[in-house]
């Protein structure tokens, strides 16, 4: 899904739910598990599919990784994404793919974001929620070493219900 469906779905969401305004950014110079000072960090899994940009190959996986980063300072949020990619199996020096998410799983990401949101840096207690993404039809397992997440030690090779670690 393109970048402004996610900013259009998130700022939807944002508007609903968060009494300051907020804004998404694409950023793939955000790394796991090393937020800014200040900036609270949360990684979610849910499925996509990816086309090898070499030979137009595409394949489903349930291993998604998306990385949030996101601050609030002054009555003004931003939260920075970088959904990570994987690359094609059947390609010598494939590219990494950006995963292209449905609608229905990315609303749910989104949701899921908003509260986070709310919880990390508005301090409430919301309890705890689930929400599992709409898991695709993999026929084979899945590889890590076409796993930027695996190679950068955060992707979760179990099954559990949609959710990663809630940093």
């Amino acid at each position: 899904m393109a970048q402004s469906e996610w900013t259009r779905i998130f700022q939807i969401a944002a508007s609903n739910n968060l009494r300051d305004p907020w804004h998404l950014e694409f950023d793939d110079n955000i790394d796991p598990n090393q937020p800014n000072v200040g900036w609270k960090q949360y990684i979610r899994n849910t499925s996509a599919w990816f086309q090898c940009t070499q030979c137009r190959r595409k394949w489903p996986s349930n291993r998604v990784m998306v990385l949030f980063h996101m601050n609030l300072m002054n009555g003004q949020g931003v939260v920075k994404v970088r959904p990570v990619r994987q690359n094609c199996k059947s390609c010598p020096a494939a590219p990494m793919e950006m995963p292209s998410v449905d609608p229905e799983n990315l609303t749910i990401l989104l949701d899921v974001l908003i509260e986070k949101i709310r919880i990390k840096c508005y301090h409430e207690d919301l309890g705890q929620s689930n929400k599992p993404f709409t898991s695709l039809d993999v026929k084979s397992p899945h590889e890590p070493s076409h796993c930027e997440a695996c190679l950068k030690g955060i992707c979760d090779n179990t099954a559990n219900n949609g959710f990663k670690k809630n940093f």
